[in-house]
């Protein structure tokens, strides 16, 4: 018999001494532990049906019938996926879909074992995934609300508008610590404070799946909760999402633990690991921390539930295969597509001694512990729950309310110079910036989409934009409003409120090199520079997921509010900046920040516990109406490297980066992409995994007419001049699978003329990945306008031809290795 492979030991394994247990009020109640009924379910399941449950498979990946032929133990819906593809799925037909699954799981025909499903979603400021739902300020704006019982009164709303829909299963909530404000997930986390994370996580917990001792506990209002990501994500080095925490273990136990603590507390049923890393072992794979210290001394007795493909990145492991995180504890592994692979290696790394039979049954024995105590075994399908298409309460009045407190709370006034604010709605405003009538900007990621990209606002028909909640509150009182997102008025308006900041992003794609906002351009910047200099008051709305060094335009606002990412109900924003009628204050700012501001552009690692800590904006920063204060000039020197300056420009890594779009075109139109799969009548295109989630696409031409993928926005130009003088080409990855077409085009320049460079004789194929390489002076000598850039990609075939793309940006001093030559005539 083979041994069972090496587990990790730590230097520090005084887990006893250091993890202390918190009371956890499921494991001292014995008729929740389901022994009986447990050990006669495992009795009846062969290895296989073990491993089964212990799968969760994308939803476009496994049919109904595969759930009920494999056992599989539950399904999710992430990324881009909805019922029948279309974003605008009813909740009937969510519902619907996830029935389906659910009465295949139950099917008890030919002896099967009936065990239900579980279906889990990113459902992280509210069922984020359904068109019509509320959705509420993400972690960080609740961070700055402080509010225990309202961040409780959130989860409490999600759990319901979740179970409208048939999800039973929340990967909620986030309970990272961020020490680095780079990181792309920062939004995710309540704040800085491990105090503040360990009482708030507590409570979105116990909204989630209720109480024990209130007699709520995963009531017919109730859905599973997930404390994520088991440990040390928000302390990465760099703040690189995925990264190596190298934190002690003192450490890693005083600022990352608590929040697990209390989730614990609080009953959770699931807690996720992390894709990143501790002291350089990815967690999915980390023995000592999954099972000595959170299984064993902190008594944790829910399952483990692997994130996307994660268990696949250990050495010596692929999402196929990965009995290294099964020995370290997973239970559960997000084996999104090759799961039914990973079943059978499994089981004959079972068969063959790798992995012990008593790990998988303790794995599925927590699985089905969580699926009794969330009532799943008596609950029926979805379709029969209680808030089953409940439409009237799907972004009810009610639940738009408390997200709107949400809003107002979580709302932070940092400088309010001369008591601009609030104001008198009778006044005329003008309203500008491109966050001022953009509900998905508001939103942030995780919203319809996974990145929150490419929205509209149609995509919110219960949603309120800063704009119409301006609108709605001036109007009413007399007052004018002017919107133009450039700032542009014929008649001088008393006072102007710009809305403006990050676009969306999710997770690795918001990782960012400094703090600087727009240091390239300086865009709003100079936005309201203008604003102020006609000597129009200005006051700043920031929308953002971190704070971010914004000097230029704090200086240039006589008010400045950072208002995070609030979702769909813009009016509490309103509330807050107008006086009623009779000037008296309508309510009055309690936000308080999170997160400490930093004071220069490099000022990544900013936390009120550090020696030298010397913020512009202390954590727990926040102005009232009462508070008597005046803010001097800041400084606007941003001493940023050049290196990171400028590192050339991005413009596909999973998705299009803003502001670009990326779709299909052919002679009869051009069909967006945004996540899911996209078909025309000669090409279609979906996401794949290449080292991560979806950050690659595959491309399928049928051959019968011309088509091309392209990278366009119509509605601008860029300048990509500058760039010829620093020796840059447009760089792609490539992966070209069985035929190859005769012909593959390459262009880059404007919509209305279009040269193409031929590629095709360059290129192997099935060879793997290639790199292809064109300098920017390839395309000028082509004829491309550079100083007019807006389509900076376009890849055309007429043949028959399967292909993978990632990583497409222009990068800079690559034109000396390029695949193709050609001669900087510039000058």
């Amino acid at each position: 018999m083979a041994s069972l492979p090496h587990t990790h030991k730590t230097k520090n394994s005084h887990a006893a001494k250091l993890w202390q247990s918190p009371a956890n009020p499921l494991s001292t109640q014995p008729k929740l532990a389901y022994k009986k009924e447990i050990a006669a379910i495992l009795a009846r399941l062969t290895l296989r049906q073990k491993i089964g449950q212990m799968v969760q498979a994308q939803m476009d990946a496994i049919t109904p019938e595969q759930v009920r032929d494999y056992h599989i133990g539950s399904v999710l819906n992430g990324g881009n996926v909805y019922p029948n593809n279309d974003k605008y799925a009813s909740t009937q037909e969510w519902v619907t879909m996830v029935d389906t699954y659910y009465r295949a799981s139950m099917d008890s025909s030919n002896e099967r074992v009936a065990i239900p499903i579980m279906w889990g979603t990113d459902a992280v400021h509210g069922q984020s995934k359904i068109v019509g739902a509320t959705i509420f300020p993400h972690n960080i704006g609740l961070g700055a609300s402080r509010n225990g019982a309202l961040v409780r009164k959130t989860a409490e709303i999600t759990a319901i508008e979740m179970l409208i829909s048939g999800v039973d299963w929340n990967f909620s909530p986030s309970v990272a610590v961020v020490r680095d404000l780079r990181w792309g997930r920062t939004y995710e986390s309540y704040s800085e404070n491990p105090q503040l994370v360990k009482e708030l996580s507590e409570d979105y917990v116990l909204g989630l799946q209720g109480c024990l001792s209130e007699g709520t506990f995963m009531d017919d209002s109730r859905v599973m909760a997930t404390a994520k990501h088991f440990i040390g994500d928000g302390g990465t080095e760099q703040g690189i999402d995925r990264g190596n925490n190298i934190d002690s273990e003192a450490e890693l136990y005083r600022v990352h633990a608590p929040g697990y603590l209390s989730a614990i507390k609080a009953g959770v049923l699931s807690i996720m690991p992390s894709h990143s890393m501790w002291q350089g072992e990815r967690l999915h794979g980390h023995h000592y921390l999954l099972t000595q210290v959170l299984k064993k001394s902190l008594g944790f007795d829910g399952f483990l539930i692997g994130d996307w493909n994660s268990h696949g990145l250990l050495d010596g492991c692929k999402d196929s295969s990965s009995p290294l995180a099964v020995n370290a504890g997973l239970d559960m592994f997000m084996v999104t597509h090759e799961w039914q692979a990973f079943i059978e290696n499994t089981a004959t790394q079972v068969e063959a001694g790798q992995i012990s039979e008593a790990r998988i049954n303790d794995a599925v024995s927590r699985i089905l512990r969580a699926k009794f105590r969330a009532g799943l075994f008596k609950k029926g399908p979805p379709s029969e729950r209680k808030h089953a298409c409940k439409n009237n309460l799907l972004g009810s009045p009610q639940h738009r309310e408390v997200a709107r407190q949400a809003v107002r709370e979580s709302s932070v006034l940092l400088k309010n110079n001369d008591a601009l604010l609030p104001l008198n709605p009778r006044l005329n405003f003008l309203v500008a910036g491109d966050g001022a009538d953009n509900i998905g900007k508001q939103a942030g990621g995780w919203t319809i989409s996974w990145s929150g990209a490419g929205t509209t606002n149609a995509d919110f028909p219960k949603g309120t934009s800063i704009l119409s909640a301006i609108s709605k509150e001036v109007n009413k009182a007399g007052g004018t409003v002017h919107y133009d997102v450039a700032g542009t008025y014929t008649k001088k308006p008393d006072v102007a409120i710009v809305a403006f900041g990050e676009e969306p992003y999710a997770e690795w794609f918001g990782d960012i090199k400094h703090l600087a906002y727009q240091a390239t351009d300086n865009k709003d910047a100079r936005l309201l520079e203008k604003l102020k200099k006609a000597g129009i008051p200005v006051v700043a709305l920031f929308i953002s997921g971190r704070p971010l060094w914004v000097n230029r335009i704090i200086n240039a606002s006589d008010a400045f509010v950072a208002v995070w990412l609030p979702g769909t109900e813009a009016n509490g924003i309103s509330d807050l900046l107008f006086t009623n009628t009779d000037g008296e204050i309508k309510y009055d700012f309690t936000g308080k920040l999170p997160f400490s501001w930093p004071k220069s552009p490099l000022h990544n690692q900013l936390n009120s516990d550090h020696k030298d800590y010397d913020p512009l904006f202390p954590f727990g920063y926040g102005l009232s109406y009462m508070s008597q204060s005046q803010l001097a000039e800041l400084s606007v020197e941003d001493n940023i490297p050049e290196s990171l300056k400028d590192p050339g420009v991005w413009l596909f890594n999973g998705r299009a980066i803003v502001p670009w779009f990326i779709g299909l075109r052919d002679e009869d139109g051009f069909s967006m992409y945004l996540g899911s799969r996209v078909e025309r009548p000669n090409l279609s295109i979906q996401a794949i995994d290449r080292h991560t989630q979806g950050d690659a696409v595959k491309l399928c031409w049928s051959g019968e007419k011309e088509s091309e993928i392209v990278i366009l926005n119509e509605e601008i130009t860029q300048d990509y001049l500058p760039y010829l003088d620093k020796d840059a080409a447009l760089v792609f990855e490539i992966n070209i699978a069985g035929t190859h077409a005769n012909s593959l085009k390459l262009s880059l320049g404007d919509m209305a003329k279009a040269e193409y460079i031929e590629v095709a004789d360059i290129l192997e194929k099935d060879m793997g990945w290639q790199t292809l390489s064109v300098p920017l002076a390839c395309f000028k000598n082509k004829g491309a306008d550079l100083s007019q850039i807006n389509k900076p990609f376009c890849l055309r075939s007429t043949g028959l031809l399967n292909i993978t793309l990632s990583n497409i940006r222009i990068e800079l001093n690559a034109a000396s290795t390029t695949s193709i030559t050609c001669r900087n005539d510039a000058n």
